[in-house]
């Protein structure tokens, strides 16, 4: 079934160093909200703490791992839980819209405005050199920050609703990428970050 029409298409965000392309909205099957509250209630949420700096942190968001194979980042290794129906459709739209393939997905829960992701690069080996990263967003809006790691320049995209962005080239290499946290009242959000793990 398609769940997207022929206009469907991501417009590239100039950037140097790296690509980056966003679509406003995905279709998705039963809206935005349905499949937000699916993922909500039905994935086994995890409180995880990492390294940072050689100190130990409790990750400011709960998180969970699809897909086909291990991954780690931050002394933190996660194994992966078969994709579900739900998540196998989405990756199937995900994979026809951005053009790539993609074997596992990470997704973050944040569940109110003082959830958030600190700045870091997605440079992993098993993801390869330039990796394609297709963050799908559901829920509240938040604000994605990128900053180069040489010129210190950056970016502020706002992702909304259902919401697709596309991460590939050498952004990884070049950018830092996170999510502040904010004194707003925000209601809850799920991020599902779509990758191919070698």
């Amino acid at each position: 079934m398609d769940l997207f029409s022929d206009d469907a298409s991501l417009v590239p965000i100039p950037i140097e160093d790296g690509e980056l392309a966003m679509l406003a909205h995905m279709p998705l099957p039963g809206g935005t909200d349905a499949v937000l509250r699916q993922l909500i209630d039905d994935t086994p949420w995890r409180a995880d703490t990492i390294v940072v700096y050689g100190k130990r942190y409790l990750q400011p968001r709960l998180t969970a791992w699809y897909g086909e194979a291990s991954y780690t980042y931050s002394g933190l290794t996660l194994v992966p839980a078969p994709m579900t129906p739900l998540l196998a459709q989405l990756r199937a739209t995900v994979e026809a819209l951005t053009g790539h393939r993609y074997n596992s997905v990470l997704l973050n829960y944040y569940r109110d405005g003082q959830d958030s992701m600190g700045m870091h690069s997605d440079d992993e080996p098993e993801l390869g050199p330039a990796p394609a990263i297709a963050s799908l967003s559901l829920g509240a809006t938040r604000t994605f920050i990128l900053r180069h790691k040489t010129s210190g320049r950056t970016l502020r995209l706002d992702l909304p609703d259902g919401s697709l962005l596309l991460m590939s080239g050498a952004l990884q290499t070049h950018w830092l990428h996170g999510i502040n946290k904010t004194t707003k009242s925000m209601n809850p959000r799920v991020n599902l970050t779509f990758r191919y793990v070698v």
